[in-house]
């Protein structure tokens, strides 16, 4: 019995906080690597409008900060509401984290005018923001609506942050990856309502 135990799967909320501790320990070490380094790393974020701006910006945009302010400020929220994420749904997180990396850096690739590389973790913060609050909004479980509601009351003056006003913050990461987060939650609840009408299996939540 120890062993199987042993070998066993680890404990949700163990594997959440290794999962989103491993992600932002790696931001923190690619910004130290930057501080010391004479190269600056933020040249791979996303640059819009040029052939090579989107690859492999898409994928390193999200790990790569401007700065410690930078980081710090999505690191919280990142770490919150990843976690709840990873708890509410681990495989359905994976997608949503999928659906959003790549709406949020496409919108950013389409519509930044200025040139420069966008780097940071805002867009996906956003697009987990939207992720959650789909869930109580298309899935109406308990727990995903009172989530829903605790995430408003908290964070909920996030929402203006998908409008364009400082000239250094991607309105168009935020708004992108809070579209993608919602479109996820809803093809999700939609593909589960399917599931339940032919009598299978409901899913995971």
């Amino acid at each position: 019995m120890t062993a199987d135990r042993a070998t066993g799967p680890a404990h949700p909320l163990i594997r959440a906080l290794a999962l989103w501790g491993t992600v932002i320990a790696a931001m923190w070490v690619l910004l130290f690597i930057d501080w010391i380094t004479p190269t600056a790393l933020t040249q791979w974020g996303i640059v819009a409008g040029t052939a090579d701006g989107i690859f492999p910006g898409l994928i390193a945009a999200p790990f790569l900060h401007a700065g410690g302010g930078h980081l710090i400020s999505n690191m919280v929220p990142l770490a919150v509401m990843g976690t709840i994420a990873a708890l509410r749904d681990w495989r359905a997180m994976w997608i949503a984290l999928a659906v959003i990396v790549v709406a949020s850096g496409i919108g950013v690739w389409l519509l930044t005018d200025t040139g420069r590389p966008t780097v940071g973790a805002s867009g996906v913060v956003f697009g987990l923001f939207g992720y959650l609050l789909g869930r109580g909004v298309f899935l109406r479980r308990f727990g995903d609506i009172a989530i829903t509601v605790l995430l408003v009351l908290v964070y909920g003056s996030m929402v203006w942050g998908i409008f364009p006003s400082q000239p250094h913050i991607s309105w168009q990461a935020h708004l992108f990856g809070f579209l993608g987060g919602l479109a996820t939650a809803f093809a999700l609840a939609r593909s589960g309502n399917e599931t339940r009408r032919r009598g299978g299996a409901p899913g995971a939540g």
